[in-house]
C-alpha cells in the first residue's frame, strides 16, 4: 500500500487528514516539523506527501527544494490556509502534483490523494526500470556501448561500421553481443527502453 506523509505544524488538522484517509484504508504517517520528516521519510517506498506551506524553521517550499535536490520521487501536495495563485503557481512550477486551500472538501482531497498515490507507483516502476536498464548496460564494453548509441539514434549499420572504422560483419557480432549480454529480444527492443527510460 502506498504511504501518505502528512507534514504540517497543526495537529489538529493532520490528525483530521489522517482519519479521514485511514477512514478509506490509506495507511498515512504524521510530522509536525520539517526536519524530522527529512531525516525520517522511507526513499525506498512508494508514497506520497502532503505539505503544508507555511511552518516553522522550514517552509513547505524549502521542504519541497531539498526533496527535488536529493531527487525524491514522493510526489506534493501542497495545503495551505493562506495560499493565493502565486503560491500556488510556483508549487506547481517546483513540481507539485496539487495546491489545495484549507479548509478543503474531504472527498476532494480523497481525489487528489488517490491520484498522488497513482503518480508515486509509476515514478518508482519507472525508476526500477531504470536501475534494471542501467546494470544491463554497465556489461557492455566501450565498443558496444557506440554500437548501441549510434542505433539509438537511428544509424544504420553500414554507416555505423563507417563510422567506427569496423566492418559490418563485425557490426553484427557487437550487436548480438548486445543482445546476448543484456537478454534484449532484439536490439529494436533495446533501442525502444533506452529511449522510453532516458537511459544514455
Amino acid at each position: 500500500m502506498c504511504l501518505v506523509y502528512i507534514l504540517d505544524d497543526d495537529e489538529e488538522l493532520s490528525e483530521s487528514l489522517a482519519w479521514l484517509l485511514e477512514s478509506v484504508d490509506i495507511p498515512s504517517e504524521r510530522f509536525r516539523d520539517a526536519r524530522t520528516f527529512l531525516r525520517s521519510y522511507d526513499r525506498d517506498r512508494p508514497a506520497c506527501l502532503v505539505l503544508d506551506v507555511r511552518m516553522p524553521e522550514l517552509s513547505g517550499f524549502g521542504v519541497q527544494e531539498v526533496l527535488n535536490e536529493t531527487g525524491s520521487l514522493l510526489p506534493v501536495v501542497f495545503v495551505s490556509a493562506h495560499g493565493d495563485i502565486r503560491m500556488s503557481v510556483r508549487a506547481m512550477q517546483k513540481g507539485a502534483v496539487d495546491f489545495l486551500e484549507k479548509p478543503y472538501d474531504p472527498q476532494h482531497m480523497l481525489d487528489v490523494v488517490q491520484n498522488a498515490q497513482r503518480a508515486a507507483r509509476e515514478r518508482f516502476a519507472r525508476e526500477a526500470q531504470q536501475a534494471d536498464l542501467r546494470t544491463k548496460l554497465d556489461v557492455l564494453t566501450v565498443r558496444e556501448r557506440e554500437v548501441l548509441a549510434l542505433s539509438v539514434e537511428g544509424v544504420p549499420n553500414k554507416v555505423i561500421a563507417g563510422r567506427l572504422g569496423i566492418s559490418a560483419k563485425t557490426v553484427d557480432v557487437h550487436r548480438a553481443r548486445i543482445r546476448e549480454k543484456t537478454g534484449a529480444e532484439s536490439i529494436a527492443a533495446l533501442v525502444r527502453d533506452v529511449l522510453t527510460l532516458g537511459e544514455r
